[in-house]
């Protein structure tokens, strides 16, 4: 007969544990709309001394708050093929129980439209929008992730293109961005689709199963890791031309070494995509965000 103590490890869990709801809105996955956000900041040639408590506001909302809702209300519509790919997740492991995964979704959702009032017309939008893209992306019945093109391109601009105008506009006192803010932070949007890509290769499986069309699940793995890394080098070669054309070789210089440097890792990504893409999304992903940085001072006052 069981001990009293067995019975109660074995009871299904009525609430989730803290570290259940962490690990729901995965802080690894902040770092980018963050980083793109604080480059636009910079971008915009504002002393950002100026500012500190909004631009503090604008990171956090576009990494704690947008980024990791959108991560939530992604593992709840996700539940069912993480059950497949990564039974170990919260949600289908039932560390997250019942209806709580869409219970975190529809709040950090809140939260984030409720900061999002604090940053203006433009910033506020921009929280709309990003919100929006988060929920079209996972849920029905847009379900952008069903397709691999568009959902990538979805959340390529939010996490890249819209946090980097966003932080320009933030800085900028709610002033409408450059033509030249506009067109880096869309160049580095475009680049970002090859990025999302990389997180698709561990799905394979169950995105075919669940009739998710990633581009691996759609193309198959050596042809999607030949697309990821064409679409994440040619916005860059972009970026150091328009560079050269606005009078900054050295930072173009800085870009095109950086460049190099994910040439050599692509060409080891693409021997063995499966195995190496998270290598690859370690390793090369932040030479790809180090030359926005460069890319964002080359351009302040321009």
């Amino acid at each position: 007969m069981p001990s009293v103590a067995t019975t109660i490890r074995s009871a299904p869990r009525r609430y989730p544990a803290p570290s259940a709801v962490l690990e729901v809105l995965k802080p690894i996955t902040w770092f980018p709309p963050m980083w793109a956000f604080a480059c636009g900041a910079v971008s915009s040639g504002v002393a950002l001394s100026t500012q500190p408590l909004r631009l503090a506001m604008g990171i956090a909302v576009a990494g704690p708050l947008v980024c990791a809702a959108s991560q939530a209300v992604n593992d709840w519509f996700d539940r069912e093929v993480d059950a497949i790919n990564e039974p170990h997740r919260p949600i289908p492991s039932g560390r997250l129980p019942g209806r709580w995964g869409l219970a975190v979704a529809l709040a950090w959702t809140a939260l984030s439209l409720a900061a999002g009032t604090l940053l203006g017309t433009w910033g506020f939008a921009a929280t709309i929008a990003a919100v929006a893209l988060a929920w079209a992306y996972s849920a029905p019945p847009f379900r952008l992730k069903a397709n691999g093109w568009i959902g990538n391109a979805a959340v390529g601009f939010t996490y890249e293109g819209l946090a980097w105008a966003t932080g320009a506009a933030v800085a900028l006192g709610g002033q409408l961005p450059s033509n030249t803010i506009l067109l880096l932070a869309g160049l580095y949007s475009l680049g970002a689709h090859g990025i999302m890509t990389l997180n698709d290769f561990k799905s394979i499986e169950g995105d075919r199963r669940m009739g998710v069309r990633s581009l691996p699940a759609r193309h198959g793995a050596s042809a999607a890791a030949r697309i990821a890394c064409v679409v994440m080098i040619i916005p860059q070669l972009a970026v150091v031309g328009l560079l050269l054309a606005w009078g900054k070789p050295v930072h173009a210089a800085a870009v095109g070494m950086l460049i190099g440097v994910q040439g050599w890792m692509m060409a080891r990504f693409m021997a063995r995509p499966v195995e190496r893409a998270l290598w690859y999304s370690g390793v090369g992903v932040p030479l790809f965000v180090s030359g926005m940085m460069v890319a964002a001072f080359a351009i302040r006052g321009l």
